[in-house]
């Protein structure tokens, strides 16, 4: 069963915006029926050219409703250009996060805002069309969306691309040509990478600064490696020279765990952060997830 955070459930419950603008600037619709998740994104712009209104009509489960929910309250106020810029990560940091499986519900509402704003920059006469060769058949996902979400977020195997774009998660034929796409792509992503994540042990930090590079090398040095044998990661919290982490998936039933924080986390964190730092995982007596939640 999935966790999901106060937002989400807050606004799958009482969602905003939901219905369709009367005579919009633009019209975004993504996704299909028969795919199992559908979305109908309006906007409406007010004298200034910012979006003066938002609405969505969806098809799908809690978090695509969230998503959706979240995206128009999200985008009102903002001009086109503004709007644009928009990330999946945007809309998922805005709930405080969402399950891996159900990632791809936040790029369903990043295409549906690029479709609508492709909409009104042809002034109503062009609807979204997929661009590159359809890669997986049994979803419409094509080669460019799958390169997007490795590079948006980082992916490093076919189960994360699925949870994103749901790429592979039909009858599987196309995960050979993702394997290949995820190893391409992660190749021109190294040298990015090497500069993001240079040692910092060098420079003075605050701890604003110095949580946040915590959280960017976990990001970027050590989850790629651990999803790769099917474990994740989370910062659960940061108290002085301490760092609390939890291991989901594969991580949180192995038994070289320790060894791994140890090994893996604690070392990448000495490396890239400060050389003072150690690590602990979480426990029942240690601080719960606060970064998540309100």
């Amino acid at each position: 069963m999935w966790e999901y955070t106060d937002k989400v459930k807050d606004h799958f419950f009482n969602p905003r915006n939901v219905g369709e603008i009367e005579n919009p600037d633009g019209i975004g619709e993504v996704g299909s029926l028969a795919c199992g998740d559908a979305l109908r994104l309006t906007f409406k712009l007010d004298a200034d050219g910012r979006i003066l209104d938002a609405r969505f009509k969806t098809f799908g489960c809690a978090s695509a409703i969230a998503t959706s929910s979240v995206l128009t309250e999200i985008i009102k106020g903002m001009t086109i250009d503004q709007a644009a810029k928009v990330t999946n990560k945007d809309i998922a940091d805005y709930l405080g996060g969402l399950p891996e499986q159900k990632m791809h519900c936040s790029v369903m509402g990043r295409e549906a805002l690029e479709a609508a704003i492709e909409n009104y920059r042809s002034g109503g006469t062009k609807k979204h069309e997929l661009e590159g060769k359809v890669v997986c058949t049994c979803f419409g996902v094509t080669e460019n969306e799958i390169e997007r979400v490795i590079h948006e977020n980082n992916l490093a195997t076919v189960d994360d691309v699925t949870n994103y774009c749901k790429a592979g998660g039909g009858c599987g034929g196309c995960k050979g040509e993702i394997e290949k796409i995820i190893e391409r792509v992660r190749g021109e992503m190294v040298p990015a990478i090497a500069v993001t994540t240079a040692p910092a042990k060098s420079r003075k930090m605050t701890n604003i600064q110095r949580i946040q590079s915590i959280q960017q090398t976990i990001n970027e040095q050590i989850r790629p490696a651990l999803r790769a044998h099917g474990g994740n990661i989370e910062l659960v919290d940061v108290d002085g020279n301490k760092v609390i982490v939890a291991f989901r998936g594969m991580c949180a039933q192995c038994r070289m765990a320790e060894v791994t924080m140890k090994d893996v986390v604690e070392a990448k964190l000495r490396e890239f952060v400060a050389a003072e730092l150690f690590v602990e995982e979480q426990t029942d007596s240690t601080t719960q997830p606060h970064q998540h939640r309100e």
